[in-house]
């Protein structure tokens, strides 16, 4: 109970900071529902069921650059692999919000390859819309073919956004790099996932 009642805590502090939803499910890398059910508990409210879900904490490789770049070398062999069973050459990194850009910033260095910062808007419910856009100080995405990276894969929906931005941008997604899939995904949109630790549930 003492990591439900931090992550409870750290939800309401970040909640008070004026951040939603889906910006604290970022921060803590649970679901929005989990964060829902850390907010409605720490309420006291009728608390519904605990949603199956599982935080990850990766602050302990995130506060060094040295752990990071180490992380980051492990993400672009991983990556070099996939990429050289399909035959296809990259041209792009895509990072993802906050917490991808450090990761995607290192293997565009690695890999020598251009970076582009992919920015999640806050809440849409609309899921004909692209919810989110790339930043214009980056390299422009049209006709890349791309690598998009990240830290967590939670339900995969922000990650299903990117791929269909990237290719409505006529750009081709050919990989994902993470440090950890929650979804248990090898694809996501016929995109091979490649991630450090992959959760399957059993239950």
């Amino acid at each position: 109970m003492k990591n439900i009642d931090k992550l409870i805590q750290k939800a309401e502090e970040l909640q008070a900071n004026g951040l939603v939803t889906r910006q604290i499910a970022d921060e803590l890398n649970v679901s929005r529902d989990t964060v829902t059910w850390l907010l409605t508990r720490s309420r006291k409210e009728e608390v519904p069921p605990a949603p199956k879900d599982i935080s990850v904490n990766w602050s302990n490789i995130g506060k060094s650059a040295f752990r990071l770049r180490h992380i980051g070398i492990a993400l672009c062999d991983m990556v070099v692999d996939t990429m050289s069973k399909t035959d296809v050459e990259a041209d792009l990194i895509v990072g993802i919000g906050l917490s991808g850009v450090p990761l995607a910033s290192l293997m565009a260095d690695e890999l020598e390859l251009g970076l582009s910062v992919y920015h999640a808007y806050n809440e849409q419910n609309d899921e004909t819309q692209n919810r989110g856009a790339f930043s214009r100080n980056f390299a422009g995405i049209d006709g890349k073919s791309c690598i998009i990276v990240d830290d967590v894969i939670t339900t995969g929906s922000t990650m299903k956004d990117v791929i269909k931005h990237l290719r409505s941008a006529g750009a081709k997604p050919i990989a994902v790099a993470v440090l950890v899939d929650k979804s248990g995904s090898e694809t996501i949109s016929d995109v091979p996932v490649n991630s450090l630790v992959r959760i399957v549930r059993v239950d």
